[in-house]
């Protein structure tokens, strides 16, 4: 553990902190599994924007008489 005191006096403890380990992935030239993740949620939102505007356009109504 580490001390270290404040311009206080006050003492505070600190937990030594352990090392880091950086894992590559390498998923599609991707950096880390979240920006794979967020690459379809993006593309799955992106494809119920578009599903809502063609069911406007056939039907005049969203989501095939829902709303």
């Amino acid at each position: 553990m580490t001390v270290t005191t404040n311009e206080l006096g006050q003492n505070n403890l600190f937990a030594k902190e352990p090392q880091m380990v950086v894992e590559s992935y390498n998923r599609k030239g991707l950096d880390s599994p979240k920006q794979y993740i967020e690459r379809y949620n993006g593309r799955w939102a992106m494809m119920g924007i578009i599903s809502g505007f063609l069911s406007y356009a056939i039907t005049g109504k969203f989501f095939f008489g829902i709303f």
